[in-house]
């Protein structure tokens, strides 16, 4: 079925103005003006993340919808697509974010404006392992891009996680994936979105 619906999820320090979330709006503007395109804002804590992306999907179509997560969003993303049942495509995927971030307690800025401040909170680690979606129930609902130059993740957890599901595994690239535009047809293609 067509997706009518997308959720695209930033990562940690992120925001709906990342390189990434802009194109994939306006990709969604140029090519799918009847679709309906969400990259809310999410909050520092995961449950509350978690809440908010809930609340926003509740009215979505299960079987019409998809979601886009990169890095922390792509945890995010899975933990979407595991309660939901929808598909998901997952940009440098965080897979243990509880370990990964528990050496960023305290405060953070934004990658897109270093004005804007956050406190990371040590129970925002147990809110991301309370979160932790377990095995994949349907790895064909997932595709995963995975760049072995990303210098933030490793790519081999990354690509073990998702291996079952279908993966885009990159020579090169990084953790920004700064070659999306060069992924993004097989992201289309695969959630349906043209």
């Amino acid at each position: 079925m067509r997706t009518t619906h997308l959720l695209y999820l930033h990562g940690f320090r992120s925001s709906p103005r990342s390189a990434k979330a802009l194109r994939m709006a306006e990709w969604a503007r140029d090519h799918r003006p009847d679709m309906v395109f969400a990259a809310p804002q999410l909050p520092p804590s995961p449950a509350e993340a978690i809440a908010l992306v809930s609340a926003l999907v509740k009215t979505w179509p299960r079987d019409g919808m998809a979601v886009i997560g990169s890095s922390l969003g792509g945890f995010y993303a899975t933990v979407m697509a595991e309660r939901l049942g929808c598909r998901a495509a997952l940009l440098n995927p965080a897979v243990d974010p509880a370990r990964d971030l528990a050496n960023y307690i305290g405060e953070q800025t934004c990658w897109q404006d270093p004005s804007e401040h956050f406190f990371f909170r040590p129970e925002f680690v147990d809110e991301l392992r309370a979160l932790s979606p377990g095995e994949l129930s349907r790895p064909e609902r997932y595709f995963a891009v995975i760049a072995k130059g990303d210098e933030v993740l490793d790519w081999r957890e990354m690509n073990g996680r998702y291996a079952a599901g279908t993966v885009r595994l990159l020579e090169g690239s990084d953790h920004g994936l700064s070659d999306f535009e060069d992924h993004l047809p097989a992201l289309v293609d695969f959630l349906d979105l043209a």
